[in-house]
């Protein structure tokens, strides 16, 4: 495209050609001429197209991101936020995550450096939260935004209470950082002692509070169901399988949990498997409702497997059903067709088999005789089915 064929599209170009044309090393007395110049090409005051400017030149916003915090803030100066860049970029901010923390909290970049931002990175770096981990953990949420002493410091030493310590704390704000933005004490402890009147062990509390904190940050109304509806299911309190499940279904909103629960039923699960299955393998229900009946509806219906044989073994569903479940298949397809395998072979537990010992029993052992299975492996035979149900 010609300069000259620009000069008949809208503002909003020019302004993007007019940024982004000049470098960031661009000196005051240019900026100045190209900040008349947006101004001039777009809606935008000289002001704002100063911010815009600023914005997408030195923090990496997008033109919208930044046409937006533009409503927000006003850069008049350069001095404090090329200071709070620079503490950011000292202590292992990147520029995206430079433009992430600005896009979501434009605030930031007229914060003082020295008295609102330092003393917080320097307490999470005491903390031990160093390197790539700090700037992940900040920018994940507002707690750049909140107060140092009455709500960072007093949420971290509660947490600590439970986990004891830093390397636990560090642990649980990597999982959800999102808990730096609650009253903790409030949100928790009512939760907690839901946990405590199932007579879940403390040490399991303490694990939950570091793995999947966000589950106890739930209403205490809700949780409550969820441990009440897990129990009924028939998972032991005094477990760790009872806290991952509660977790589990903690994550899930109850609208989902029963879509997900309906697309196992629907292919012939009853009320018994699903509970059956899910307490062998909670992490079933972390797979999306369409990846749950594309797998059922192969199992069942190409592979012509049994549902209830499939109940008692829900780990297929975390596996890939074009890079895992298909090949193999194809090689038992194979090894069966020439009477290699008898056709009352486990198949649903050949597919849970890890990749070094499935392909050692029955690659490996076959290739010399059958040497399509090879083929069938690396998905060069199509699977057309079993000539059997389990």
């Amino acid at each position: 495209m010609t300069f000259r064929s620009c000069k008949s599209l809208s503002p909003i170009f020019h302004f993007i050609y007019d940024t982004h044309r000049i470098k960031q090393n661009t000196p005051t007395f240019f900026r100045f001429f190209e900040t008349q110049s947006i101004a001039s090409n777009s809606n935008f005051t000289e002001k704002q197209a100063f911010t815009i400017s600023y914005l997408t030149k030195s923090c990496g916003l997008s033109l919208e991101s930044a046409i937006s915090a533009s409503k927000k803030i006003n850069i008049k100066s350069t001095e404090k936020p090329d200071s709070v860049l620079e503490l950011l970029r000292s202590h292992a901010f990147t520029e995206k995550h430079i433009s992430r923390l600005i896009s979501t909290y434009p605030t930031l970049i007229l914060a003082d450096p020295e008295r609102t931002l330092r003393p917080k990175i320097e307490y999470f770096e005491s903390l031990g939260i160093v390197g790539p981990d700090l700037p992940r953990i900040l920018c994940s949420n507002s707690v750049l935004r909140s107060s140092l002493e009455n709500q960072i410091k007093p949420t971290c030493d509660f947490l600590k209470r439970y986990i004891r310590t830093n390397e636990n704390l560090i642990c649980a704000l990597k999982r959800c950082s999102r808990v730096l933005q609650f009253n903790v004490e409030k949100v928790m402890v009512p939760n907690i002692y839901t946990l405590r009147a199932h007579s879940v062990p403390e040490s399991h509390i303490g694990k939950m509070i570091i793995l999947k904190p966000c589950a106890l940050m739930l209403s205490v109304d809700v949780f409550k169901e969820v441990t009440d509806a897990i129990k009924e299911m028939g998972f032991d309190p005094k477990t760790r399988s009872f806290l991952l499940a509660v977790s589990l279904m903690s994550a899930i909103s109850k609208l989902n949990w029963e879509k997900k629960k309906e697309a196992y039923m629907s292919f012939g699960w009853s009320e018994s498997d699903f509970n059956s299955a899910f307490k062998l393998e909670p992490l079933c229900m972390i797979s999306s409702e369409k990846k749950i009946r594309k797998l059922m509806d192969f199992f069942v219906n190409k592979a012509g497997l049994r549902a209830s044989e499939i109940a008692k073994c829900p780990y297929l569903f975390k596996f890939s059903l074009e890079s895992r479940i298909i090949p193999r298949c194809s090689v038992l397809q194979v090894l069966m067709s020439k009477g290699l395998i008898r056709k009352e072979v486990e198949l649903v537990w050949a597919l849970t088999f890890n990749k070094k010992y499935f392909e050692t029993r029955f690659l490996t052992k076959y290739k010399e005789v059958a040497p399509e299975v090879i083929k069938a492996y690396e998905g060069e035979i199509g699977f057309e089915g079993f000539n059997t149900r389990l």
